[in-house]
């Protein structure tokens, strides 16, 4: 089993749509598993334009619509992270690449994941979280569905210790 509590980062590009829907979705799922003492969750950007702003309006009343509470302030991932984070999920190719470039030793290599090798259902077999912030509804509701997918198997490994 992994060291307790085990840390998870969400990361995306600003931190406002797709990593804190991670960070929300999963804190839920963790919850109803009664695992919230043993994992500790929180999400971060790649970029430093929204620091401090809360989570995007579109992506809170996609998770409201699910039962799903919406909080978090927008963060720039740093090094540091590497250190405090077990799991650390990025959305994209884009953050993937940022976040391996301040390890350049590659040391924490292998905490980095694509958030997308956790989805499991077969209509979210993308590589990558897409972006819903210049699009519609139909965008935030594809990428909550994929974050679904994935947190669960997510806790599912955790459970078999297969994290």
């Amino acid at each position: 089993m992994p060291r307790t509590p085990f840390n998870v980062l969400f990361v995306c590009m600003g931190n406002i749509c797709r990593s804190p829907a991670g960070e929300n979705i999963f804190r839920h799922r963790v919850t109803e598993a009664g695992l919230e003492k043993e994992i500790r969750i929180d999400s971060a950007g790649t970029h430093n334009y929204h620091i401090g702003k809360g989570p995007d309006r579109r992506m809170c009343a996609t998770l409201q619509g699910r039962g799903i509470a919406s909080d978090g302030r927008a963060r720039h991932f740093t090094a540091q992270d590497f250190e405090d984070f077990d799991l650390i999920l990025t959305m994209d190719d884009d953050s993937h690449a940022r976040v391996t470039a301040l390890d350049p030793d590659g040391g924490y290599r292998d905490k980095v994941k694509n958030f997308t090798s956790f989805c499991t259902r077969s209509d979210n077999q993308q590589t990558e979280v897409p972006d819903p912030y210049y699009g519609g509804t139909d965008g935030f509701e594809l990428v909550a569905d994929m974050l679904e997918d994935g947190c669960a198997e997510i806790i599912r490994r955790y459970q078999a210790g297969a994290l």
